[in-house]
This record gives C-alpha cells, structure tokens and sequence, in this order.
C-alpha cells in the first residue's frame, strides 16, 4: 500500500522556507511532501502538524491548521538536509496532486457509480423488460402486444368445434370490415364481446381468429398486466391501452383472463382503496367513453363470468356474451384435423374413433393428445403415428404414466385386483352406467389401479338414478375388499371423496335429497367468512350426504354378495392379465371362460434401441452384400 498524500484539505501558507525550518526545529511537524519544480512551477512542501496550530487572519481572529504548504523556490541543499533530518520527506512531482485529487473524491465516484448502476437496474425491472421500454418513466404505459394485419395469420380455418362461437362472431368481423353497412341504417355494434368457457376451449384462438379474418391490428394483454404494486398505475396503463387503440383504429383490444381486474368490488380486504378497484373503475370510464363508430372492439376472455363486477357486465359495455363450450364429438373431430395436418397418420388411424373415446376434452388436451401419439410414435421409431400410438396416449392422458418402478407385495396385488374387479362388475350391473372400457392394477398415477368407463354419447344431463348408481360403483371397491378379506384398506380413499362430493351437489344443487328439497346451497359468494344458511341446515345437509353415501354401499354389498363368484373369477383374472379390456369383461360377467393367457414379454427401451440397431446393421450387411465391398472399404471413382 502506498502511503496516502495530502489531498486539498484547508492548508496554511506559512510564507517561507525558514518558517518551515523553525517549525521542524520545534519538533511539530509530523510528515512532508516535496514537490519538484516542474513545467515552470516551482518546487513546494506540503505538510502535516502532529498538533493543530493556531495561526491568526486578516481579521487578527485565531484559527486552527493542521496542514501547511510552503513554496521552495530559493531553499538550499543545505536547509534541505537539515529538514530531512528532522522529519521524513517524500519526493514526488506535480503529478501527484492529480492522485490527491482522485484518491480523495474516489469513494464519492465509486457511491455515485453504484447509484446510477441501481437506478438503471430499477429502471429496467418496473418497465416491464423488454416491453416496457423507457424506464421507470413508462411504468404507467400499457403493457399490450401489439400484432399488425400482417403478423396475425390466425383464421377461422384454424378453429374447429366452435361453430356455434364463429357464427357469433361473424357479426363482428363484417362491422370492422364493412362499417358503413351498419352505420347507414342506425345500427350500433357490441362494443365488447366477452367469451367465456372452460380452460383450453380456444377463447383466446377465437380472438385472434377475429383479428386475422377482419385484417386488423390486435392488441393482446392479460388482467394481470394492470395491477402493479404502485397506486394508479393500473389505471394509468388502461388509459394508455384505450389511447393506443384509438390511434390504430379499427382494431380489437383483446384482455385475457379479464377477472384479475374486473372482480366485483367491494369483497376484497382492501375495501374502495384497493389498487385493482380503481383499475376497474378506470377500465369501466373508458369503456363508456369511446364510441362503436371508432372501429375499437374490446374482447375480453374469463373462465369466471360469475365473478366479474355487474356495472362490467351491463349493456353498453360488454354487450354481447360469447360461450365457447366443450366440443362435442363432430367439433373433437374437427379439432384433431386441425392438429393433425402435419404429423403423417397411418392407414389405421380413425379419429372419429377418438374423438369418440375423448368425452369432455377440450381443443388444449386434443392437441396434447396428438403431440403425445407423435412423440410415442418416435420413441419406438415409426415413420407414421399409428392407431395404437393414440389409445396409448389417450391412457397416459387420461389414467396417468405406468409406474414401471413400483413393485407391488403379492397380497397387495391381489387386494387391488379384487379392489377394481368390485368396481368393474357394478359399472356392467347398475343401471344407466357407462360402459366399462378398461380396467388394470398396472400402477399409474397416483393409483394402484384404474376402471375406466366412458360414455357411449356426450352427455348433457344426469338422472338421480346414474347419480346413484356412480356414488355404488365407487363404493363398490371398498365393499369388495371387505367380503373377500374381511377388512379395509386405504386404497378407496379416493374413491370416498369423489363419493362425497357427487353426494354433496346431489344435496346442494341438483335438489335430488327428500328432507332438503329443491334448494340450492351451493356457495356462490365469495365473502371468505359468511354462510348462505344456517348451522342447522348444514347439519342437515351432512346428515343427507352421509345417508346418501352409507345407501350406495350397501347397494354395492347386495350386488357383490350375490355375485361373489364372478367377482372371484374376474379378480383372478385381473390378477393374472393385469389389464382386461371391454370384450373380456363382457365374457367375464357372462359366466363364460376367457382363452388361456399367455404373458407377454414387456419390451424395455434397451430391447428396442438393440432392435433398431439391428435393423441398421441388418441394413449395412444388404447395402454390402449389393456392391460387394467390406464395410470400411471405399468405392474407386
């Protein structure tokens, strides 16, 4: 470390060189600094008192110094000498006042550098990244994605099963396209479409299908994009959203998943001052404020309609409600044209097969469904997805992933067969059931075994009797463990608190209990802490669905006890095979013998990366055999 040099505090001029020498004679001075003449300045000691020294004005008033600077223009070697005696002298030229400077003001540069570096840091986070732009300045810009006419290439040739949506919407496109066609006659456009549906309908797809077909700007962003930690800068960035609109009208503003702002006020903890109010209080003035004839259409999409403020919801807001429902088989079809028009089908693919074998699916879990068939497809090295690759998917989609690693006791085993067999044999003998399509103690999921029913049509309504019958079936796995081994395990937990709850909306919403009667008690509000009813009523209600469950298994009981054999033989059965599928449960159930089983060897994936290796090599031996050369050979040109 090098020592550190006087820098510019007050210093004293004490006039001349013999002053200095009196003062190191006295013994006060504690260290100099000799500063060479250089480029006509002349030489000069700059130095420090051990104690203060009091010197006096202009003024003739004292003041304190504890450095000093004297100029040695005309010092003798000899005085030098004798100074240096006295008190340790550093040598330096006038360059060294420049590292005075720096080395005094260094650590003011270095807290100066560290605050503009966090500022602009700060900057970077509350604009948003890379869509924000401008800094801490544009936080209160809106965050929307803005898509010219050109990029959208969506159209409603890319959205299937939504007939019923696109005939809605129609309506729009020819006013954004056409405007004076309405305008001429009186006629006002929606002002806001708002869709709604289930999660992974398409809504979103919709919207920009929109846009695509009418050849406009869209402008996409989420709920969520308004609400900041800061006060109005919520509000702020929709008044900004509608101003962009305005400029690049027509076009379509489109806000998904609307209900991170536009919940009902006054439910939530922060009362009328809570942030995302006065969002929606802005978003509600600027949806009042522009005019159809400004080509702005607002869309907005929610899988909560339920939740959202009624003053949104009024005519003259958003005018026009869109459902965009789960496809039926027709739409599931269509759907899986969609995404399969670029995967290579095999011959044996029939996709009205499964859309058929795909009841209550929705566009997002189709596609998921189709990326699955391709991705096993490839695993086993096909050069086509085949029909088998799609039940596979459908399976892991719908039952979960094998669970290959888990090694089940013999006992176990055996209690899970007879656990499913119960629930298989209920399913074919209640009535109005679905029909049984699968059933296996193959580990997947969560579960140690699956019976898989599905409904031979899309179903709309449930009757109380196939309510019923559904609360047996589950019941009917316990009941079967208890007959044959006379105990109960854990392994009908699931299947309790899915009877529970069937039990709990026969009760509350469907009207379907006796003492209760057509009463609605599902909870609807979303105050945290308050009931719709009283504590006797949900006493009453618990009473009836315990009664409702408690009648199911016995119910499941008579029907097994007197089919006790059947259930016997098919657990055997399901012991043996692991999976039985349709046709074998029907033979089952007939009282008829199913053909000798003979086990198949699972292939793992090293038996099948050793098979495609040999169909290479396989290959290279017949290219070899052709030309007549060894395999590291190379044919003269």
């Amino acid at each position: 470390m090098t020592q550190q040099t006087f820098g510019t505090e007050d210093r004293i001029n004490l006039g001349s060189y013999r002053e200095l020498v009196k003062y190191v004679d006295k013994g006060v001075v504690e260290k100099l600094e000799y500063y060479t003449a250089v480029d006509g300045k002349p030489a000069v000691f700059k130095g420090k008192f051990k104690e203060q020294q009091t010197f006096e004005d202009s003024r003739g008033k004292g003041k304190p110094y504890s450095y000093f600077y004297v100029n040695w223009p005309a010092g003798s070697q000899a005085d030098f000498d004798h100074i240096s005696e006295k008190v340790e002298i550093r040598v330096l030229n006038h360059e060294g006042e420049f590292m005075d400077f720096l080395i005094n003001f260094l650590p003011w540069i270095f807290i100066i550098a560290v605050f503009i570096m966090f500022t602009r840091r700060m900057q970077g986070t509350m604009s948003g990244g890379s869509r924000g732009g401008g800094g801490i300045f544009s936080i209160g810009k809106s965050k929307a994605t803005m898509l010219s006419k050109d990029e959208i290439k969506t159209t409603f040739g890319d959205v299937a099963g939504a007939d019923e949506a696109k005939y809605e919407l129609e309506e729009v496109i020819d006013f954004l396209k056409y405007p004076s066609k309405y305008q001429k006659l009186g006629g006002k456009i929606p002002k806001g479409v708002l869709l709604t549906g289930a999660p992974g309908t398409g809504k979103t797809l919709l919207a920009r299908a929109v846009a695509g077909e009418a050849g406009v700007p869209f402008f996409s962003l989420s709920g969520s994009d308004f609400v900041e930690m800061f006060v109005g800068v919520g509000a702020s960035r929709v008044r900004d959203l509608f101003e962009q609109g305005r400029k690049n009208a027509p076009c379509i503003i489109f806000i998904d998943e609307i209900d991170a702002v536009g919940r009902q006020r006054g439910i939530g903890l922060g009362g009328g001052n809570d942030e995302r109010e006065q969002t929606l209080n802005a978003l509600l003035v600027e949806m009042d404020g522009f005019d159809a004839k400004e080509g702005v259409i607002i869309m907005a999409a929610t899988n909560r309609p339920d939740v959202l403020d009624s003053a949104l919801m009024r005519p003259g807001r958003f005018d026009r409600r869109v459902v965009v429902d789960r496809p039926d088989i027709i739409g599931r079809e269509g759907i899986l044209k969609v995404h399969t028009k670029k995967v290579p089908l095999a011959d044996d693919v029939d996709l009205k097969q499964v859309a058929i074998g795909t009841p209550g699916f929705v566009g997002a879990d189709l596609a998921n469904l189709v990326n699955e068939a391709a991705l096993l497809a490839a695993r086993y090295n096909k050069s086509k997805v085949e029909m088998d690759d799609f039940e596979s998917a459908k399976d892991k989609v719908i039952l979960g992933l094998e669970r290959k690693s888990l090694l089940m006791k013999e006992d176990e085993k055996k209690a899970t067969a007879y656990h499913e067999a119960g629930h298989t044999i209920l399913g074919k003998l209640l009535p109005e059931q679905d029909p049984v399509y699968k059933v296996t103690i193959i580990p997947r999921g969560f579960a140690l075994g699956v019976t898989w029913s599905m409904p031979k049509d899309d179903v709309v309504t449930q009757s109380k009797k196939f309510l019923e019958g559904k609360l047996a079936m589950l019941m009917g796995g316990r009941v079967a463990e208890k007959i044959i081994f006379g105990h109960i395990s854990s392994g009908a937990g699931n299947d309790i608190e899915q009877a529970t709850n069937i039990a709990r909306r026969m009760v509350c919403e469907f009207g379907m209990s006796e003492k209760i009667g057509p009463v609605s008690f599902k909870d609807n509000s979303n105050e945290s802490f308050t009931k719709a009813f009283s504590e006797q009523t949900a006493s009453d209600i618990d009473n009836e669905v315990k009664a409702l469950v408690l009648k199911a298994e016995k119910t499941a009981e008579k029907i097994l006890k007197e089919n006790v054999e059947i259930l016997k033989v098919m657990a055997n059965e399901l012991f043996k095979r692991e999976t039985l599928l349709a046709h074998e449960i029907d033979t089952i159930i007939k009282g008829e013998k199913l053909p000798d089983f003979v086990k198949k060897i699972q292939r793992t994936d090293k038996d099948r990366l050793k098979e495609i290796e040999k169909a290479k090599n396989a290959v290279a031996d017949d290219a070899e055999e052709e030309t007549g050369l060894e395999g590291g050979e190379v044919p003269a040109v």
